[in-house]
């Protein structure tokens, strides 16, 4: 696949590289026992991610009912299971740092890793929880790798109130954690300006999603 980024000259000749999420990650809480957690630049040199993961992932498109017709899903999508390999070495080493980090707050392993490719400012992802499963009813995590191009996270909480705007950039983490998927919901906006590719990838629990 073949989409317009600009590289970084700071990535050029450099592996990608985990920084330690220990006395690094910085926690804002939210209402209704919801939190999020933020990294910027957790992953450095991330370039060559975004360019394998371009071309080597599986993408596929998809189709949702809307209402009474059928919509194209405003991005590309693909699935790793707990027995899948991952696609890229550093986020099998990514599931494995959250896990000897957050293990013991969540009392479960992150297992899937679901991926979304937005190709340009027209993609984007609506108001939403990741409530099919336990989100819907139980505390959890899901944690965000995201490489490319920075797009917004938008939070709201379900109940009305202040909402959040949250910067994700090349190779940043969000986690959102607590009763964040039931009590709030979150979007990445379309917008008008120029942007390149972006992908994130998001590490769950089993049977979140």
């Amino acid at each position: 696949m073949t989409l317009a980024y600009q590289p970084s000259m700071f990535d050029i000749g450099h592996e990608p590289t985990l920084q330690g999420l220990a006395g690094h990650v910085e926690r804002t809480v939210l209402t209704e026992g919801a939190w999020l957690d933020r990294l910027p630049g957790w992953l450095s040199a991330s370039d060559s991610v975004l360019e394998m993961l371009l071309v080597d992932v599986p993408w596929r498109a998809e189709r949702r009912q809307m209402y009474e017709r059928e919509v194209a899903v405003p991005r590309l999508l693909s699935w790793y299971g707990a027995d899948d390999d991952l696609p890229h070495p550093v986020l099998v080493q990514a599931k494995q740092a959250l896990n000897a980090h957050y293990g013991s707050e969540l009392g479960e392993p992150f297992v899937t890793a679901g991926l979304c490719l937005y190709r340009d400012g027209r993609d984007s992802v609506a108001w939403h929880g990741d409530t099919i499963g336990r989100g819907s009813h139980s505390d959890t995590m899901v944690a965000i790798l995201s490489v490319g191009s920075a797009r917004p996270l938008l939070l709201r909480p379900r109940s009305g109130g202040p909402g959040l705007r949250v910067p994700v950039g090349h190779g940043d983490l969000v986690v959102m954690g607590g009763s964040c998927q039931r009590t709030w919901e979150h979007s990445i906006p379309k917008t008008a300006k120029p942007v390149g590719p972006r992908v994130s990838i998001q590490f769950r629990p089993v049977n979140v999603a």
